[in-house]
């Protein structure tokens, strides 16, 4: 078992971490690959982030099309990362998605927290036809079970848009602990922090970004919104990220001078607008923003099989491989920026890893 409890990792939780997003390793008959599920867990231990997300986005929603295959990967890496994490001495805040409507939601969220995960985050996508009364009333009914991580996850991959009245009733809930903002889109990102600006709860919800196209942006822009209480000022503490499923050890380190930056409120050195634009030329190759992320899955495995972390970039959906060119641009980027890379820190840890 995890060892923080509920309030440490709370704390933890609020301070803004690095989280990435868990990617399945599979076989190239799409079987688990639990040599390379272990190792990629064990690298983000390594690498110093401070939580991590099973059975999301990244981790393919389909894990739940086969019975108990859910149940066996929220166990795999609850164990995995609780005895690496030990040995390391670096506990780790760790959540689990929770999908589906009303029924399945409520059973998502007690096997999560029965298999010791702090929080849950909470995807609609199940619900695109309710109405906000019923989606808040949703999300009320699953923070009865576990505490709760808001989801904006854009309409690309399977979201959809959540207006600035959702946010507000949403974040005033007692048991949400924060939003993570993924729509990659800037006005909605907006309506997202004014919604909680004015929730009545904006000090005790922390905010993270899953803006894969924006993440350095994000982390750095000290926000502010004249609202129904006034002036007030917001900031992206962490990010949960499906880009920081690799060259982790690199996200770890520029979360790490971004939130130098941010809380000293220094001037934002001209640098780092370059590097947030390097960081987007990145995603775009890994997530395959040419074809409408259609690659994204499968871009992640790419990067992680070439570290040799996973044994195949195989996806559950056989039609989910990358896109015509998306491999040359992945070359592409690790050409142009190989200080965005980790390849020298994985390789002097794969054996141990793979292990």
């Amino acid at each position: 078992m995890n060892s923080l409890d509920t309030p440490q990792a709370r704390a933890q939780f609020d301070s803004g971490l690095v989280i990435p997003a868990m990617p399945l390793a599979l076989s190239p008959e799409r079987e688990f690959d639990p040599v390379g599920q272990r190792a990629v867990l064990r690298y983000y231990v390594d690498a110093a982030v401070g939580g991590l997300a099973v059975g999301v986005h990244s981790t393919q929603f389909a894990v739940r099309d086969t019975p108990g295959f859910y149940q066996r990967i929220l166990h795999f890496a609850r164990d995995t990362v609780a005895e690496w994490a030990e040995r390391r001495n670096r506990p780790m805040v760790m959540i689990a998605g929770i999908c589906g409507g009303r029924e399945q939601a409520l059973s998502e969220a007690r096997l999560a927290r029965s298999c010791g995960y702090h929080a849950g985050l909470l995807s609609l996508a199940a619900l695109k036809e309710s109405s906000i009364e019923q989606l808040v009333a949703h999300a009320d009914a699953v923070s009865q079970q576990i505490p709760l991580i808001g989801f904006y996850l854009q309409p690309a991959v399977g979201g959809m848009m959540l207006p600035y009245d959702f946010w507000r009733r949403f974040a005033a809930l007692q048991n949400v602990w924060g939003v993570k903002i993924a729509p990659f889109d800037r006005y909605a990102t907006l309506a997202v922090l004014r919604g909680i600006a004015d929730s009545g709860r904006a000090d005790d919800v922390a905010l993270y970004t899953g803006n894969d196209d924006s993440i350095v942006t994000d982390l750095l822009t000290p926000f502010r919104f004249a609202g129904v209480d006034g002036v007030r000022g917001m900031r992206i503490s962490g990010g949960l990220l499906g880009h920081w499923g690799v060259w982790t050890r690199r996200a770890v380190e520029i979360h790490q001078r971004c939130r130098k930056l941010a809380l000293s409120e220094a001037p934002i050195p001209a640098a780092m607008l370059t590097l947030a634009a390097e960081i987007t030329d990145m995603n775009g190759a890994v997530f395959d923003a040419a074809h409408g992320y259609a690659g994204c899955l499968p871009g992640v495995h790419e990067v992680l099989h070439r570290q040799g972390i996973f044994g195949s970039i195989t996806c559950l959906d056989p039609d989910e491989r990358l896109s015509p060119g998306q491999a040359d641009e992945i070359t592409r980027v690790c050409s142009a920026y190989p200080h965005l890379t980790d390849d020298d820190f994985v390789q002097q840890h794969l054996a141990e890893w793979r292990s």
